[in-house]
């Protein structure tokens, strides 16, 4: 199979979503690899590490999306939509139920689109969303922390506070990947860290791992209320796989915050689970409405890109290597695999993304069997 590997171009994304030696493996397994030029230099590879490992690099983003499978790390932007081909094979972040023209484009185009996020264990883990969720989630805190001293436009605080002087509060909308990992370095850093979450289980686990050190809560609209208003950060960590992200705190909330508090809502490219949040840039990170900084980029992860390259390619190449080797059809006999699938021949067959974006499901047996 023909794979190719385009440039990112969305704002300061440097990540890229084949390693040279992920390159190298399929190029050993018969396969033929066009990488565009510069798309690993972001993340410290260069044009000619890709191509010692066999792959052909092409300067012509069209010569990349011509590929019968094309591997990236985000979405396509408008100015990709016309390199979309039928019947070609799209695997890469979607977030679909937050992106219903580029929804449009697939069905209309008939692409095959896999998404990272939507591929699903069958103990319910979500293998490539996890990764980035894990840098996501780390890096929450680092932000919040910056955005809180004055030269951030916060209130001036240090989040690990001084002897004398209390820490910041900092309060957790989710307990899964993203949530587990912000807590963990929240607490690192000193913090006072309350963790909210639907379904108590996550929240008894995380108890344990975390020795009892932070807080945590059932995710009530009161209760979450309550402690919006008196908390310096707020981290938007809340998922449902496929959908859109549930609206936990109000514009009435955020109203209540203190002037300079902050919130980083890591939720933010499946819709944000903060009413008063829209996506934002690496360029033009934050923007303060109500006296409150919101911080909403969607691929957060960019900002680290070699570390993020490393792990997203640990996870997604043995899909791309199946894919490529068995086909497609072969390929989503695997039940995993099979939930990444977003669309197929002109229809969505994820059921939370056609919900999301008012479009007919229909399941991806079916559209097998057209």
């Amino acid at each position: 199979m023909i794979v190719g590997v385009p440039k990112e171009i969305k704002d300061s994304e440097r990540r890229v979503a084949v390693t040279p030696s992920g390159a190298h493996a399929l190029c050993a397994a018969g396969h033929t690899v066009v990488v565009q030029a510069d798309a690993g230099t972001g993340s410290g590879f260069a044009d000619a590490e890709y191509a010692d490992a066999g792959a052909r690099i092409e300067k012509d983003a069209a010569a990349v999306w011509a590929a019968e499978m094309v591997v990236k790390v985000k979405e396509p932007l408008p100015a990709e939509y016309a390199m979309l081909a039928a019947g070609q094979i799209l695997f890469t972040y979607l977030h679909l139920a937050a992106e219903p023209e580029l929804t449009r484009q697939l069905v209309e185009r008939t692409v095959t689109s896999i998404a990272y996020e939507t591929v699903q264990s069958a103990d319910g883990r979500l293998p490539i969303l996890e990764p980035m969720s894990e840098v996501a989630g780390r890096m929450a805190p680092q932000v919040a922390a910056q955005l809180l001293t004055h030269v951030g436009g916060g209130r001036g605080l240090l989040l690990a506070g001084v002897p004398g002087v209390a820490p910041a509060r900092v309060i957790i909308l989710g307990a899964g990947t993203v949530g587990a990992n912000a807590a963990r370095i929240a607490l690192g850093m000193g913090a006072d860290v309350t963790v909210f979450n639907r379904g108590l289980d996550r929240l008894r686990a995380l108890d344990t791992t975390l020795n009892g050190r932070a807080t945590t809560m059932a995710a009530h609209p009161e209760s979450i209320a309550e402690a919006v208003q008196t908390a310096d950060v707020v981290i938007g960590a809340a998922l449902v796989t496929g959908a859109r992200a549930p609206r936990l705190v109000t514009e009435a909330m955020v109203r209540t915050m203190r002037p300079g508090s902050v919130i980083v809502d890591v939720a933010v490219d499946q819709g944000g689970c903060v009413e008063t949040i829209r996506p934002t840039s690496h360029t033009h990170p934050t923007y303060t409405l109500h006296d409150v900084v919101h911080y909403a980029v969607p691929n957060m992860p960019g900002a680290v890109p070699r570390t993020s390259t490393i792990a997203l390619t640990n996870v997604t190449l043995p899909y791309v290597r199946l894919i490529a080797e068995r086909g497609f059809q072969s390929a989503v006999t695997s039940p995993e695999l099979a939930a990444g699938v977003n669309t197929y021949r002109g229809v969505v067959t994820h059921r939370a993304v056609a919900e999301a974006v008012g479009l007919p499901f229909v399941p991806l047996g079916d559209a097998l069997a057209r």
